[in-house]
């Protein structure tokens, strides 16, 4: 029984991620075929293109034009956003969106929840910088990441992420000796405490497997070719 439990956990494991993204992908696709007008591209305009074909694929082939144009149309503006957000004028209108956006209660909120949201998962090789060792307390160590900012004593200012919620944590000011560099990318640390530890697994497992095969190959060293 407990071995069917644990077969059904692995599968549950593998196949639920993927149809939990799944159904979020249609989802997201269902609200923008929705949302897009239906001026410019529809079953009858496709009609035109297509003759013959039937006119419940053509309305289905519309709505995934719609969407594709809607998405493409959302990155380029984007990107035109970013390229201007460089320039000074830029600057001035992120600081007017900030200003406005903090001065109604409820939208304040959301706004820079939001927004620390997306710069914290999107941004991260600009807003966080080297991963590093902390120890909390009784040889509790923990993971954060330096904010490439020090205090006016000169402390390092951190970020302690919580975990699998990245976007929640601290805000730490330690002396710069307390701290440990990690030799790994940010990205490698993020997804460590994101997954709960578990994203680790593959890298120890690799380890552990490299340290057998030392030990092995020392000891037919040291052991030699066998005597006749």
């Amino acid at each position: 029984m407990s071995s069917l439990k644990g077969d059904f956990g692995r599968g549950l494991i593998v196949v639920g991620p993927v149809l939990v993204t799944l159904v979020l992908l249609y989802i997201l696709y269902s609200f923008i075929a929705r949302f897009t007008p239906a001026v410019l591209i529809n079953a009858d305009v496709l009609g035109v293109f297509l003759p013959g074909v039937n006119e419940f694929v053509l309305a289905q082939l519309a709505a995934v034009l719609r969407v594709l144009t809607f998405v493409a149309l959302l990155c380029l503006a984007m990107y035109g956003i970013g390229q201007t957000t460089d320039t000074t004028t830029g600057e001035v209108l992120e600081g007017i969106v900030d200003y406005l956006a903090n001065r109604v209660p409820l939208i304040r909120v959301i706004y820079n929840a939001s927004k620390t949201a997306t710069e914290t998962a999107l941004g991260a090789g600009d807003t966080l910088q080297t991963p590093v060792r902390l120890e909390t307390w009784n040889g509790l160590r923990m993971t954060a990441f330096k904010t490439g900012r020090t205090t006016t004593d000169g402390r390092v200012l951190l970020f302690l992420p919580t975990s699998p919620n990245i976007t929640t944590g601290f805000v730490l000011e330690v002396s710069p000796e307390e701290i440990t560099e990690l030799d790994e990318t940010v990205e490698e640390a993020l997804t460590r405490v994101v997954s709960a530890g578990f994203g680790d697994a593959d890298r120890a497992e690799a380890d552990i497997d490299e340290l057998s095969l030392s030990v092995v190959g020392e000891m037919e060293i040291e052991r030699g070719p066998p005597k006749k």
